[in-house]
């Protein structure tokens, strides 16, 4: 998710007894509405949070949080990072999935992309999952 998908969500943006979050259209970047499908331990979390409030991360004044600069210095501060930008996330997420040999098309999926190329440039991680399956084929051949 993008930072300002997050900080305006709402809890009725959430079906957790579906697993989906839906993302309205006026605050996703491709103004399109999104259906995101929530991981089990997306939902354990967010079973877990108060929902004492319409928004999913409510501001001090009323209405939604409006920057997360406090909240994530705090958060690198006690797990010693730095340098770490919290657009980083999103972007080790699609490192990681695709690395882990998650398609392209999945990875542009959960991350909202509407055109290929801009997922593509996570194309040069999936190498290893490619030659990982080369060498399988010996194996295969082996075995007959």
């Amino acid at each position: 998710m993008r930072k300002g998908e997050a900080l305006t969500s709402k809890w009725s943006d959430f079906d957790l007894a579906r697993g989906v979050w839906t993302k309205p259209s006026h605050h996703t970047k491709q103004k399109r509405t999104e259906y995101v499908p929530l991981s089990g331990q997306a939902l354990a979390l967010l079973e877990q949070l108060p929902k004492e409030d319409e928004y999913l991360f409510p501001g001090r004044a009323g209405g939604y949080l409006k920057d997360l600069k406090g909240p994530w210095a705090k958060v690198c501060e006690l797990a010693e990072l730095s340098g770490v930008r919290i657009h980083d996330l999103r972007h080790s997420f699609a490192s990681h999935l695709v690395s882990s040999g998650v398609s392209l098309p999945i990875v542009g999926k959960l991350l909202g992309h509407t055109q290929p190329q801009t997922t593509a440039r996570y194309a040069h991680l999936a190498d290893n999952p490619v030659r990982e399956a080369a060498n399988q084929f010996p194996v295969v051949i082996g075995s007959r």
